[in-house]
């Protein structure tokens, strides 16, 4: 089991910065992808980030060069910072670790943090 609990989320104008932190129960990051989802209200979930154990990583095209996804193996925390914030990243966003064992998938996921950006 892996717990993870997120925090740093609040409210911004656009145009600004927010650093969201993800803390882990456990030390994981050498065998779990991590990612940062976002569901803003009426719509899907949708992958922000994701890192790899190895620590590749990949964006979704409308955060590209704005928001970047790292990790803090020491402290068990993985971290999304965002810049230019748009009124559109408004959403509640979570983390994800994930990792596939003897074919058999584990998820875990966040309570979430809410992000709203100001016009």
């Amino acid at each position: 089991q892996v717990q993870l609990v997120e925090s740093g989320g609040g409210l911004v104008q656009a145009g600004g910065s927010l650093r969201l932190s993800c803390a882990a129960s456990r030390s994981i990051f050498s065998t779990y992808a991590m990612g940062w989802y976002r569901q803003a209200p009426g719509k899907q979930r949708e992958l922000v980030a994701h890192i790899t154990s190895i620590g590749s990583t990949n964006y979704a095209d409308s955060v590209k060069g704005r928001f970047t996804i790292s990790t803090d193996n020491a402290k068990n925390t993985v971290y999304l910072q965002m810049y230019s914030l748009r009124p559109e990243d408004t959403a509640v966003y979570y983390c994800n670790a994930h990792v596939v064992v003897f074919s058999k998938e584990y998820n875990y996921w966040g309570q979430g943090t809410q992000v709203t950006v100001s016009s």
